[in-house]
């Protein structure tokens, strides 16, 4: 599918419900998330037939952009029951609903089996508004032993050390412009927009 129809697929989906600020919950955009896809795909991380586990995965639209573009099945890890309300409705109305399979669980403290995954995607919450949200995120990258693509704050300089560490391979591919809208009362603007980075991760 091309990037162009894609995106304008997947910004009509169903917004993610942004409910809760300490969840650091926003929608990723609909385009943006076509370009990233696309990019991966560039990677041939993402392939024919694979199964993505998307963490974090809001309502849906990176795991359902993958099945998209040719992902055989898509497993959808978020702990809000709203997102997780909105990711079926969005299965169901793209005819993805019998590819994927939705995980209600919070990552650190639910166990959560990846096993049956071939790459994980993940935007996970930043930190901003709690310290280190992002490791339980990290953490079960790590714990996979699967290759990943993580969207994250360009500000971020934890990531390679944290995966270099631990012998991962982690290059910063690539940035972009992240839409802000103003979902929460400490929002002074009406939009925003803060500067994102790419990483691929690569398990030894």
């Amino acid at each position: 599918m091309r990037v162009r129809r894609l995106g304008m697929l997947l910004s009509g989906l169903l917004p993610h419900p942004c409910d809760s600020v300490e969840l650091e919950q926003y929608t990723t955009d609909g385009d943006l998330a076509a370009r990233w896809l696309a990019d991966i795909s560039a990677f041939d991380d993402l392939t024919e037939g694979c199964t993505v586990a998307d963490l974090g995965a809001g309502n849906g639209v990176l795991g359902l952009g993958a099945l998209a573009m040719g992902a055989g099945r898509a497993i959808l890890v978020e702990a809000d029951p709203g997102a997780c309300d909105a990711a079926l409705a969005n299965a169901e109305s793209m005819g993805l609903a019998e590819s994927v399979e939705i995980v209600s669980a919070t990552l650190g403290s639910d166990p959560v089996d990846l096993g049956a995954a071939d790459l994980i995607v993940s935007n996970p919450p930043w930190g901003r508004q709690t310290a280190k949200a992002d490791r339980p995120f990290l953490d079960a990258i790590l714990s996979s032993g699967l290759p990943a693509h993580l969207l994250h704050s360009a500000k971020a300089s934890h990531i390679e050390p944290l995966f270099e560490a631990s012998d991962w391979s982690a290059e910063r591919y690539g940035e972009a412009d992240f839409a802000l809208p103003a979902a929460y009362s400490h929002h002074s603007r009406q939009r925003g927009r803060t500067r994102v980075a790419f990483w691929r991760l690569v398990p030894p």
